[in-house]
């Protein structure tokens, strides 16, 4: 894991701002700081500014207000072929007409390196993602994964700091993605290099970055580890974005510095973790991941809540059982039990109780 303290920050937004007709503004005041060899990945659904970020860092976009630094230097005014900056997009952006070594080399004579320089950089490059053999081949030659790997050795051919990649795996199949998300992390972190990722795929971002950016609306939402972004969701629209996520409606009916009691609108009493509530009085939305609810009481530890559940659907899915219940009103409940000896299989209409620990539910906003 990388040091986080804000001196050693190597990219760096400074209330950045960007609109595109002068009155929306896509990016709302944006401040981050990347540390050098940092894996960030910028998270969100589209239109969320994410790719805007991207850009504006890149140098195909100008940010309408702020400051853009890398490495110290604001980089507001320097074109992209100056910045030094290795590129990967979705749609690979090869050049068709060129080979596998000479869509590499171009780079490296846009810089002016001599033949002998360029030859000796392709071949590391392309030994990099094991790609040697196919020196001479053509672009449509490949297949996707295959020409992904050569989009990425080109961005990384003159050995930049700072490697940007939008939706990179997108186009790939589910298997080939997965392999490439290992492939791309490995070599990062192997190489010392800074990534900013953006993706819209929450689970490419939990298990590639070292943080996550999740944005809305043109703002971070939150920024932390995977396991924080999880396990200690900061509002609802991010409880909601990543991962699956429980949801119960309600008011609060007291409130300490460790304890929120929520009433739920079903008239149920519950015992949360507050999170970002303040009043007595206030509306809150309840959130519980579907692996913390216990089906079997035996399990809770003491001073658990229990709440009367309906089964609606008990679904086989292999290494899990997924339980749909309706709970306090909320038809969609999920539970995920791990497939064990003891697991006993639950009918639709069989009435059961349900719960979990306090410290796992949290009061979020509404």
């Amino acid at each position: 894991m990388v040091n986080n303290n804000s001196s050693s920050a190597f990219v760096k937004f400074d209330r950045v701002q960007k609109s595109y007709d002068g009155e929306t503004l896509v990016v709302k005041d944006l401040n981050l700081e990347v540390p050098k060899g940092e894996f960030l990945t910028m998270l969100g659904p589209s239109g969320s500014g994410k790719t805007t970020c991207l850009m504006m860092l890149a140098g195909f976009e100008t940010a309408t207000h702020g400051e853009i630094m890398l490495n110290g230097i604001s980089i507001n005014n320097i074109p992209p072929h100056k910045r030094g900056i290795g590129m990967v997009f979705q749609n690979y952006a090869l050049f068709p007409h060129m080979s596998v070594a000479e869509n590499l080399s171009f780079p490296l004579e846009v810089r002016k390196l001599d033949k002998a320089t360029r030859e000796e950089k392709v071949n590391r490059a392309l030994d990099m993602v094991e790609m040697g053999e196919f020196k001479g081949r053509r672009p449509a030659q490949l297949s996707g994964g295959q020409q992904q790997r050569i989009a990425l050795a080109r961005a990384l051919v003159f050995e930049p700091e700072l490697v940007l990649m939008d939706e990179p795996l997108g186009a790939l199949d589910k298997q080939l993605r997965e392999k490439m998300q290992f492939e791309i992390t490995g070599l990062a972190h192997r190489l010392g290099i800074t990534v900013v990722y953006v993706t819209h795929d929450q689970t490419e971002a939990l298990t590639m970055s070292d943080r996550v950016a999740v944005f809305n609306d043109g703002r971070i939402q939150q920024l932390a580890t995977p396991d924080q972004l999880y396990e200690e969701p900061e509002n609802s629209f991010v409880a909601q974005f990543i991962g699956e996520n429980n949801t119960l409606n309600g008011t609060i009916s007291d409130l300490k510095s460790d304890v929120a009691t929520v009433k739920l609108d079903s008239g149920d009493i519950i015992d949360c973790k507050p999170v970002n509530v303040s009043t007595i009085g206030e509306r809150t939305q309840v959130s519980i991941r579907p692996e913390r609810v216990e089906l079997n009481k035996k399990r809770l530890p003491p001073g658990s809540h229990t709440l009367t559940a309906e089964v609606l659907e008990f679904i086989y899915m292999g290494d899990v059982f997924r339980t749909r219940l309706r709970v306090a009103g909320n038809e969609d409940f999920i539970v995920k039990t791990r497939n064990s000896s003891d697991q006993v299989r639950l009918n639709p209409g069989e009435k059961i109780e349900i719960g979990w620990s306090t410290s796992c539910c949290r009061a979020l906003d509404a």
